[in-house]
């Protein structure tokens, strides 16, 4: 299992049927569980939450989420923005803390762990929401 941030690409395929939404190149051999997260609205933010044995993948199954992650040894930040019109799943390794903000209502963010909850007491590391604010938005 590798230790450092990664993002796995996937695809959107449309036709007069609808939309198919991949990421063929996943795969969940070291996944233990996984878990659905809905905010109440957009804008929202759940974080920070880290783990010094347990990494956890990403994927945004509908609409779009601003996505942090803080290695916990050196405070370095990386700024993720995973939306369902680009399937896409980010790779959170363990010694990282993460979080989210909603960036449109009704987002649906799912998150694959590599840890069973049993595993994962005991390991959890909880800050606050803004001990790194990293959820203003880039107007370009």
């Amino acid at each position: 299992m590798s230790f450092e941030i990664k993002t796995i690409q996937g695809g959107l395929f449309a036709d007069d049927r609808g939309f198919i939404r991949f990421v063929n190149d996943f795969s969940f051999e070291n996944v233990k569980r996984f878990y659905q997260v809905e905010n109440h609205e957009a804008g929202f933010i759940r974080a920070w939450h880290g783990h010094h044995n347990e990494g956890k993948y990403v994927y945004v199954s509908k609409g779009t989420a601003l996505v942090g992650a803080v290695n916990l040894k050196t405070e370095e930040i990386s700024k993720f923005t995973l939306t369902s019109q680009k399937p896409t799943i980010l790779y959170i390794p363990p010694g990282f803390a993460n979080g989210f903000m909603t960036l449109e209502k009704d987002t649906l963010v799912i998150f694959f762990s590599t840890s069973t909850l049993e595993q994962s007491h005991g390991d959890d590391v909880r800050f606050k929401h803004d001990k790194w604010d990293i959820w203003e938005k880039t107007y370009r």
